[in-house]
């Protein structure tokens, strides 16, 4: 691919027009008036079950006001655009430019300051949310990225917080990954104060990427966003409490989490499939709501749809493949099956020895908290196509030889399955040939091949 522009700009309005413009067949526009209660998702939904992952933009949704952009990032070859690169080399370009951080540059002013609600005149209700399953509590902000900074050290962190409207100034949040975020607000609450954060509803999809990156503790997202970009992230100031936020972003909202408040939060439609309520029920108070007078809505579509889980996937994926290449040279490809939510992962590799492929499957069991199934296969499986895998499972497997369990470890929160207590056991399947192998793989002659497509295309033509 030649040198992608859609990170030339790090507004997300410059972004969708130049996508429009390029890729008019990737993107669907719903002038169509629909509903905030539900449509948008019914929408995702119908185009899943053709085949479909356009980005959608839905341009009259109920009394929001704004234009609905989502399922951005339900196409691994729309996110490889952003990098003008093939969906192929994704992985690696993205864990090269995440590991290549740049420092934000912080600017005087920018397009989120044009309007700055605060006191009698802030109310949450100016706030476009979207309702996304019958079984919501209500609607929900899915693309809340919030941003804190410890305490102590004054590192910042950037995460995603499934979060809804819980008082006129006040929003119902989750922290249960109990990642960064809660660890700041643990530091918090060991001083007696409360944690000061900003909440980014709506930026430039790299930004987006970058929030979802893992990274160690100390580590800026917002550097990350600067790597991902090939420049600084340009940053302005809250009004209240200076905390860095981007200033092309088309919503923020400005306030503190209190570690002694708590409101209902729950149930959402999660990546599992399943509605959760399992939550931190933890509140935001909102002091200052910004947004730019021209903003968009950029949802992301929640529940077990592609854009959800790709958007958390990727960044775990390019991780784990570079931790695998650097300790095991023998891996050649990653890949989360979307068939398994969060919890399933496929590893190809060229086996040297007996007993690799197992060795690799406990290095990713161990690595990434939220896998419980791993299936390792040879390189020849295209491990994006879920049924050469379970082809391989079937024709290179034995339950009693190939397949080991491990119980009572930490998984997901949002696991429906797993114990009261958070625990879930992980299993791995070696489905590679084996030294002991002897099948032969019925193949056609390649010339035969060649000759076959020749034939077909001259027909099509």
């Amino acid at each position: 691919m030649t040198r992608s522009t859609l990170g030339d700009s790090q507004d997300f309005h410059v972004f969708i027009d130049a996508y429009r413009r390029e890729y008019p067949d990737d993107v669907l526009t719903i002038t169509h008036p629909i509903s905030a209660d539900q449509d948008v998702t019914a929408l995702v939904d119908a185009l899943a079950a053709q085949g479909r992952d356009p980005l959608l933009i839905c341009e009259n949704v109920g009394n929001l006001g704004v234009p609905v952009a989502t399922n951005l990032f339900a196409s691994r070859t729309r996110i490889a655009r952003l990098f003008g690169v093939t969906p192929a080399q994704l992985h690696e370009t993205f864990q090269t430019r995440a590991n290549r951080p740049v420092p934000p540059r912080y600017v005087e002013t920018g397009p989120i300051l044009d309007e700055v609600f605060e006191g009698e005149a802030l109310d949450l209700a100016l706030l476009p949310m979207l309702k996304h399953f019958d079984s919501d509590r209500g609607p929900y902000i899915t693309n809340a990225i919030i941003i804190a900074e410890d305490p102590v050290t004054g590192i910042a962190n950037m995460s995603y917080h499934r979060s809804m409207r819980h008082a006129r100034q006040a929003l119902a949040t989750s922290l249960h990954s109990r990642g960064h975020l809660w660890r700041m607000l643990q530091t918090a609450r060991e001083r007696g104060e409360e944690l000061r954060v900003a909440m980014v509803v709506g930026a430039h999809p790299l930004f987006m990427l970058a929030a979802a990156a893992r990274l160690p503790y100390g580590s800026d997202e917002r550097a990350v966003a600067g790597g991902l970009f090939g420049a600084p992230l340009e940053l302005v100031k809250t009004p209240r409490y200076g905390i860095g936020v981007p200033a092309y972003a088309e919503f923020v909202l400005e306030g503190a989490i209190d570690p002694a408040a708590y409101a209902e939060e729950g149930p959402f439609g999660e990546f599992s499939g399943y509605s959760s309520d399992r939550s931190t029920n933890n509140v935001l108070r909102v002091d200052t709501l910004l947004r730019r007078k021209d903003a968009w809505l950029v949802d992301v579509m929640g529940g077990r749809y592609a854009e959800h889980l790709t958007l958390a996937r990727l960044p775990r994926e390019a991780e784990m493949s570079e931790k695998l290449r650097a300790r095991f040279p023998a891996v050649t490809a990653v890949h989360y099956p979307n068939s398994g939510t969060h919890f399933h992962c496929y590893v190809a590799l060229d086996q040297s020895r007996d007993g690799e492929a197992r060795q690799i499957m406990l290095a990713l069991l161990g690595w990434d908290p939220y896998l419980k199934t791993v299936i390792a296969v040879d390189s020849d499986i295209d491990i994006s196509d879920d049924s050469q895998v379970l082809w391989a499972l079937a024709t290179h497997f034995q339950p009693h030889l190939d397949i080991f369990t491990i119980d009572g470890l930490p998984g997901s929160p949002l696991d429906p399955s797993s114990s009261v207590n958070g625990t879930t056991s992980r299993m791995g399947l070696d489905a590679t040939r084996g030294s002991g192998f002897d099948g032969i793989k019925a193949q056609l002659d390649q010339d035969v091949l060649e000759r076959a497509r020749q034939l077909l295309k001259g027909l099509e033509s």
